[in-house]
């Protein structure tokens, strides 16, 4: 298995699973325990824990123990160094699909 170090990839590797992205995306709306994060997954209490072991090893969440309840919730820093990774693709995309219209543009034109 690859051991990643730098925080991105650690985004990336983490957010590669799709239980993982719903996990996140149900945070997103509110911190919940880990019992609560199991049960709306179809997920056994041990293999929820698997999940958030990788999102809190990427950053990606944190938790907070209260007597035997564990809350969870999201941290954002992850997501914008992510973010801003892809934004330095956003340019070459933009670039692209504008040559693409073009191209479309001109075989239409052909047509009329």
């Amino acid at each position: 298995m690859v051991r990643y170090q730098d925080p991105v990839s650690l985004t990336f590797a983490a957010l590669s699973d799709p239980t993982r992205r719903r996990v996140l995306s149900a945070l997103a709306r509110g911190p919940a325990t880990v019992s609560e994060l199991a049960a709306a997954h179809e997920q056994s209490v041990p293999g929820m824990l698997k999940h958030l072991r990788v999102l809190r090893q990427a950053k990606l969440l944190e938790t907070a123990k209260n007597g035997r309840v564990r809350r969870c919730g999201i941290t954002p820093g992850p997501m914008r160094a992510a973010q801003r990774y892809l934004d330095g693709f956003s340019g070459l995309w933009e670039r692209r699909f504008d040559s693409l219209e073009q191209v479309v543009r001109k075989m239409e034109e052909t047509k009329k």
